[in-house]
């Protein structure tokens, strides 16, 4: 009987581990393996170099500059995300009379938050090389210039560009996890937020002893997805950036670099070693997340 059961439970798993095998796993182990040579896309035959690409990597200065915007994303992206994201899902579901009720018209708002995520990546980069225009066409320069101010540089000055970034990637994720959170907040049951008011509990406290606790299986599991799309974010920096992560690599990241190592410099070998570095930037961070803020499931 247990034996039919194996045989029944391996046939279904067979095609998608296969699947898993060829298209996820073969791909990782042949970047692996480039890394260790000099292979630049067009040569048959490429030539084993050992770690001579990760040494490099060492004394690579504009590598360390994207590795360094990188981290400072991994930090800022998750805090400000998950940090207003919480605030509004609360105002919504819980910040009504008593604080026990959404306030009015709380549908309404979750769907305009959820706006930019309908937007590809690339049409938000275009959208907001538009807002930040130094010109009469920006929208957020036009006042300045109106009013005879000097117009900012969004992204033209190195010490504004990367903030500019940061502002449109907190901009795009906030509304998902406006949603989430509101979902989130949706299951607890109403009586524990009316015993929580009834024992004069509202506003903050109500929020950090009642909902945050209550919610933080859902806050993890976004801290790591943001952490991961912190690591990798390519995109809006590509499209919207001067030189593809300008002014003075001011803005640059990982996965910019490991881009234009490859297809503009046609060095797969060191691009791969870059991609290596990282993959394992990003599994280390998923798993000390997990490790960090694990704690005693809350049943309710």
């Amino acid at each position: 009987m247990n034996h039919g059961r194996t045989r029944f439970v391996a046939g279904f798993l067979a095609a998608p581990v296969a699947l898993y095998l060829i298209y996820v796993i073969a791909p990782y182990a042949q970047a692996f393996s480039i890394a260790f040579t000099d292979w630049r896309g067009v040569n048959a035959t490429p030539r084993f170099v050992g770690a001579e690409n990760f040494r490099r990597l060492l004394d690579d200065d504009v590598f360390w500059t994207a590795v360094g915007h990188n981290l400072l994303l991994l930090v800022l992206l998750p805090v400000l995300t998950l940090g207003i994201a919480l605030f509004f899902a609360f105002l919504l579901n819980a910040g009504g009379r008593g604080g026990t009720a959404g306030v009015r018209g709380s549908r309404f708002y979750r769907v305009v938050f959820f706006f930019p995520q309908v937007l590809a990546v690339a049409v938000v980069a275009v959208l907001f090389q538009q807002v930040f225009r130094p010109d009469r066409s920006g929208m957020l320069n036009a006042p300045l210039i109106a009013l005879g101010l000097e117009p900012i540089g969004f992204l033209s000055s190195t010490d504004v560009a990367f903030w500019s970034i940061l502002a449109v990637l907190v901009w795009q994720a906030v509304g998902f996890y406006v949603v989430l959170f509101s979902a989130g907040i949706a299951s607890i049951p109403r009586e524990l937020f009316e015993a929580a008011a009834i024992d004069g509990a509202q506003g903050a406290p109500l929020f950090l002893r009642v909902t945050l606790p209550l919610l933080w299986d859902t806050v993890q599991v976004g801290w790591v997805y943001l952490g991961i799309a912190a690591l990798d974010v390519f995109a809006v920096v590509w499209v919207m950036t001067a030189e593809h992560g300008g002014p003075d690599h001011s803005t640059t990241v990982m996965a910019a670099e490991i881009y234009r190592t490859a297809f503009q410099y046609f060095k797969f070998g060191y691009a791969s070693a870059m991609g290596v570095v990282l993959f394992f930037f990003t599994i280390g961070f998923a798993i000390l997340a997990l490790r960090l803020s694990r704690r005693e499931r809350i049943e309710f």
